[in-house]
């Protein structure tokens, strides 16, 4: 039987160990600290994530590293992208050197742009490389958690990983497909917030569902032009990392970003919702990091330079709107 180490105790870190550990395998979470290991751990839940949910037997949380990861043979990473690469140097001395290390981040780190394995990379001893993986999909926690089926991928340049991966992660409720394009997978992931930022303005402002249908259809376009420019195949953006997921979180009411997007639109500050929310919108910090990547490669990306503009450069909202409907006209 295999045995799962998880970095993170989050919203989506959480429900992994769970929905793992009810199908019996052994999984650990390691916790940051000791009172909240205590606290997961006499509790049996995780009351500020996912109240209600009960820990099966075969899950426990650790505040020691070498505990939390001893004989893992798989290691999920599923905390926020802007403390992606401290978690990392944290636990990374603990991780057996065979362990398949695999990113359930969808995020770009801001000031680099770099993808989450491009940072395990980074970080991790080369002969750990091989084993790099990322995880994406259309993957909204409350519904994966409450038994609902869903579908994701793993992928890795490695086919041997991610089929490992898979084999561990797959169940008759969450169907786990691979897939050897890691960059495809892991810009789908990530970009597809900032498109759903702007969703939520467009729903927030009542643009109506004409509007929202161009903005997810052009947000593809733009995820698609610069994954492929960074060595992606423009086929995986039309699987379930790319627009799978761009459709699920656009659309529904779980979606932290597209939740941010709406509150944009109502006149609240990104600073405000950010600390009314207990999980974070990965498309803020994303905007930051996809502009870096697109300003390298030479890539236009509108719908995202529109929110990096109402979100950091402090344009009012509908100026923005309107600077990016007058763009001028060009062939699809």
């Amino acid at each position: 039987m295999p045995k799962v180490g998880i970095v993170g105790t989050t919203t989506w870190g959480t429900t992994l160990g769970v929905i793992i550990a009810r199908r019996g395998i052994d999984v650990s979470i390691w916790a940051r600290t000791e009172a909240e290991a205590a606290t997961l751990e006499a509790a049996r839940e995780n009351a500020r994530f996912l109240p209600g949910v009960r820990f099966p037997e075969a899950l426990s949380v650790s505040a020691s590293p070498s505990e939390a990861f001893e004989s893992a043979d798989l290691v999920l990473i599923a905390v926020p992208s802007r403390t992606f690469r401290a978690n990392v140097r944290r636990v990374r001395r603990a991780l057996p050197p065979n362990a398949i290390v695999v990113s359930a981040t969808k995020g770009i780190e801001t000031g680099t742009g770099k993808r989450m394995s491009e940072v395990l990379a980074d970080e991790l001893p080369s002969g750990m490389h091989r084993g790099i993986c990322a995880l994406s999909g259309p993957n909204l926690s409350r519904e994966i958690i409450g038994s609902k089926p869903a579908s994701t991928v793993i992928a890795s340049a490695d086919v041997d990983a991610a089929c490992t991966a898979q084999r561990i992660t797959n169940s008759n409720l969450f169907r786990v497909y691979t897939n050897e394009d890691i960059v495809g997978v892991e810009f789908g992931g990530a970009l597809k917030n900032i498109i759903a930022l702007a969703a939520g303005v467009c729903d927030g402002l009542n643009y109506g569902d004409n509007a929202k249908a161009a903005i997810i259809t052009r947000g593809l376009a733009e995820i698609g032009r610069l994954a492929e420019a960074a060595g992606a195949n423009p086929l995986t953006l039309a699987g379930l990392a790319g627009m799978g997921d761009l459709i699920a979180t656009c659309s529904s009411s779980l979606s932290r970003n597209q939740y941010f997007g709406r509150r944009l639109a109502l006149g609240d500050s990104a600073e405000t919702i950010r600390a009314s929310m207990d999980n974070v919108a990965e498309g803020v910090d994303t905007v930051a990091g996809a502009i870096t990547v697109a300003n390298r490669l030479g890539i236009e990306m509108p719908i995202a330079q529109t929110m990096h503009k109402i979100i950091f450069e402090s344009v009012p909202l509908e100026r923005a709107v309107q600077e990016l409907m007058e763009r001028a006209p060009r062939p699809e």
